[in-house]
């Protein structure tokens, strides 16, 4: 791991990733980029239920960094990284720190939940600055915070500070890096068989792989655990079998 640019930390069944690029606000470079797709495939192979995401200092993502090299090499890294998130069978939760703008923005809505603080702020300004973002980027984002939102987002190249964007839906709860660190926590205790399987379905897995999840889920020593948990009057445990 590149200490330099990202920080990978463990508290239980939960791993938090923050971007120390400080000094450039936390802009995505390639080698960001790399660092946040390993970190995150590791996490899961070494058994994290829950990931968290969020940067050091007074920004979440300043976005790429427009000191770097753009090209073919820079875009696979940004785009196998936030489409990698969507695929984890974890769920990924954005503490938003601070500004999340174009490639911050992106990185926030890879993640499946988001929490931001009362100085997160949104945008996407690529006609501001000649450049573009893929499909799945302003569909995401027109999901998330509607419709409306994304056209002023897009064609306008506005912002929305994070009282409008919990409003829209884009946050899910206002709140700080403990915040989301305690709602991680909740979850990491929820069914990580259901809860993949809900990701799944959420973020438009083929029919296969769907149906193979939920015959998974059900055929899962977890659903056993709940039945006896709720016979027993005690918290299940569960173990992801």
């Amino acid at each position: 791991m590149t200490e330099s640019v990202l920080d990978v930390s463990s508290d239980g069944d939960v791993v938090v990733l923050t971007l120390t690029r400080e000094e450039r606000r936390n802009a995505l470079n390639l080698d960001l980029c790399r660092a946040i797709h390993r970190a995150t495939l590791d996490a899961v192979e070494q058994g994290a239920r829950v990931i968290v995401v969020t940067g050091r200092g007074s920004a979440f993502c300043s976005g790429a960094d427009l000191g770097g090299v753009y090209g073919p090499e820079f875009l696979e890294a940004l785009y196998g990284m936030l489409h990698g998130l969507t695929q984890l069978p974890v769920p990924v939760i954005a503490a938003v720190n601070g500004p999340a703008i174009g490639a911050g923005t992106q990185l926030s809505i890879a993640c499946d939940l988001r929490v931001a603080d009362e100085t997160a702020r949104f945008a996407v300004p690529t006609a501001r600055n000649g450049m573009a973002v893929d499909g799945w980027t302003i569909r995401t984002l027109a999901q998330l915070a509607g419709t409306g939102r994304a056209r002023r987002l897009m064609l306008a190249a506005e912002e929305l500070d994070r009282d409008e964007a919990i409003l829209a839906g884009l946050v899910d709860r206002a709140g700080t890096l403990a915040d989301a660190l305690a709602w991680a926590h909740e979850i990491a205790a929820l069914a990580p068989l259901a809860l993949a399987h809900n990701k799944l379905v959420l973020n438009g897995g083929d029919d296969a792989a769907v149906n193979a999840s939920f015959e998974s889920v059900w055929a899962s020593a977890d659903v056993r655990e709940a039945a006896a948990a709720r016979a027993e009057r005690r918290p299940p445990t569960f173990t992801g079998r």
